[in-house]
């Protein structure tokens, strides 16, 4: 995929009704030559619009008009390069908990939560989180992070929440949210448009800074079995990874893939359908829009929004 594809994509299946001024800049950006060559100067996992687009707004610029954040980012180019080169997309969207939940509630408990590719561990707390879906609300009544999510079939929404009593994580570079500026660097990455992220994000973290969790500096390949077999005994262990492995290659997931099932675990994904495109299940509902595939040990069980803003059960 060229970079214009990359960002006409991004535009039309991830933006598009999610964030207008990210779809209207990533469309105009894939028809600028000059703006596209250079992108492509830098290395390919870091031409990525999310990571582009929080960059800017990390380093003070405007995202629309078109013509201004064209301007801004000839005129800062250097200095727009380097935060890209030195930073990664690390969402930690804690949206995606919630169809991580319904599946976290079905398993024995207690668990032990494993999440790859953690950034700073914010999703490492579903527990902690109250939940809307459509009129059933379930989670701590006084937690200050309170996640919608729309449901769509037969979901087995959870009346308790699940009992944690571990949480690790493994991250190429794990975030820190008592570091301003790593919690600066989450705040970039939040979409305009979504005025609910912000306060969400800052709740969470204050969560998080209470109890940290315990955060690794490494590879999901090869350093994932030396922190799995931390867990504490008597729980059951829950491998579990959102919209993470898409930055991995191709061979990587496959060796991922082998090392995850050896493990003595559970294995919940929750990425898009390219990703892992042997999983078998049927198409979600959504037409053209971009939708992630929520698995329990290989075995595909819904359907949700990137930001885990839906969730379709089949």
């Amino acid at each position: 995929m060229t970079t214009a594809e990359w960002y006409r994509e991004f535009g039309l299946r991830e933006a598009r009704g999610s964030s207008p001024a990210y779809e209207r800049l990533a469309l105009a950006i894939a028809e600028d030559d000059e703006l596209l060559a250079r992108l492509d100067t830098l290395p390919e996992p870091k031409r990525q619009p999310n990571l582009l687009f929080a960059a800017t707004r990390y380093l003070g610029g405007p995202v629309e008009p078109w013509t201004t954040f064209r301007d801004w980012a000839s005129r800062h180019w250097d200095e727009l390069a380097a935060v890209m080169c030195r930073r990664r997309t690390q969402t930690n969207e804690l949206g995606r908990c919630a169809p991580l939940l319904p599946v976290l509630a079905q398993l024995p408990q207690p668990l032990a939560l494993l999440e790859v590719g953690a950034s700073a561990g914010l999703c490492l707390y579903p527990d902690a989180y109250r939940y809307r879906y459509g009129s059933h609300f379930v989670g701590p009544a006084n937690s200050p992070v309170q996640i919608d999510c729309a449901v769509t079939g037969d979901v087995p929404l959870p009346d308790r929440m699940p009992t944690v009593v571990w949480r690790a994580g493994i991250d190429l570079n794990p975030l820190d949210v008592r570091d301003d500026e790593d919690l600066r660097w989450l705040d970039s990455l939040i979409w305009p448009g979504q005025p609910h992220r912000p306060a969400r994000l800052h709740g969470a973290a204050g969560i998080v800074r209470g109890d940290p969790p315990h955060l690794v500096r490494g590879d999901l390949v090869t350093d994932l079995s030396t922190l799995a077999a931390q867990a504490p005994a008597g729980a059951t262990l829950v491998v579990f990874h959102s919209s993470v492995l898409g930055y991995v290659s191709p061979a990587d997931r496959r060796t991922f893939v082998k090392v995850v099932r050896s493990l003595p675990a559970r294995w919940i994904s929750n990425e898009t359908p390219d990703v892992f495109p042997d999983l078998v299940g049927p198409p979600a509902s959504t037409g053209e829009r971009l939708t992630t595939r929520v698995a329990l040990d290989g075995q595909v069980l819904a359907h949700a929004g990137p930001h885990g803003q839906t969730l379709e059960w089949l």
